[in-house]
C-alpha cells in the first residue's frame, strides 16, 4: 500500500523543496562549530547561506552565538556575519565551576521561531539539540514545514522526529567548507539578491541592521 502511494504521488521531492515559499534559518552557532570540528572543516558562512536558501526567498538568517567581548577576532567574526547577511543575537558567555564557558540560547531560538511563525513558510534550524523538539513541532502545527540541519552524531532523535526533512552535514560539507587561504568576500548578500526587498515583507521585518 505505502509504496502504491509513493508511486503515486503528485509531487517529485524536487518539486516539493521547490515550493518551500519564504524561508527562515535559525542557526545554533555553537552547535555548528563542534560540528565543523568532527567533520574536519573550516565554514564558508557564505556558501553556508546559498545552500540552506536553496534559491528560495530568505526571510531572514539568524545566528545565535556565545560572545566574549573582549575577544577581539570573535568581534570582527560577528561584525563580518551582521555585514553579510546574518542577523547575529549574541549572549555573554558564562564561566562554569569546572572553568568552561558557555551561553545556551535555546530559549532565544524557540521565541524567535515562534514569535515570526506567520511570516515564513519553511524553517531551517541548523542545531541537533533535542530542547528545540517542541518549538520545532510547535512551528509545525502552525503550518510551517522544518527542516533540521545537523551533524547525525550530534543530533536528537527527538528533533529528526518532528522535522519535515533532516540534512546531515556530512552529506553537504563540500558544498559549505571554506578553500585554502579563502577568505571572507567583504560584499553584502543583499548586493547579490539573496535578501528579499524590504517592501515585500509586509512590514514584519525590517531587513537592514
Amino acid at each position: 500500500m505505502l509504496n502504491n502511494l509513493e508511486n503515486d504521488s503528485i509531487f517529485t521531492p524536487e518539486q516539493v523543496l521547490e515550493n518551500r515559499g519564504r524561508v527562515a534559518i535559525f542557526i545554533d552557532g555553537s552547535n555548528l562549530f563542534y560540528a565543523a570540528l568532527q567533520l574536519g572543516i573550516e565554514i564558508d558562512y557564505t556558501k553556508l547561506l546559498c545552500r540552506l536558501t536553496g534559491g528560495s526567498r530568505l526571510l531572514r538568517a539568524f545566528f545565535y552565538t556565545g560572545v566574549d567581548r573582549t575577544n577581539e577576532k570573535q568581534q570582527g567574526f560577528l561584525l563580518w556575519m551582521r555585514r553579510n547577511g546574518y542577523r547575529v543575537i549574541a549572549k555573554d558567555l558564562v564561566q562554569l565551576p569546572d572553568g568552561s564557558k558557555k551561553a545556551n540560547l535555546d530559549v532565544e531560538i524557540a521565541v524567535d521561531m515562534m514569535a515570526l511563525v506567520d511570516s515564513y513558510d519553511t524553517a531551517v534550524l541548523v542545531s541537533g539539540d533535542g530542547d528545540l523538539a517542541y518549538a520545532v513541532n510547535s512551528v509545525s502545527y502552525r503550518g510551517v514545514r522544518v527542516e533540521v540541519v545537523s551533524l547525525r552524531s550530534m543530533t536528537s532523535d527527538s528533533l529528526i522526529n518532528v522535522s519535515d526533512r533532516y540534512i546531515d552535514l556530512e552529506a553537504i560539507k563540500e558544498d559549505i567548507q571554506k578553500t585554502p587561504r579563502q577568505s571572507y568576500p567583504y560584499r553584502p548578500l543583499s548586493s547579490m539578491g539573496f535578501l528579499e526587498d524590504p517592501r515585500e515583507t509586509d512590514g514584519h521585518l525590517e531587513i537592514q541592521d
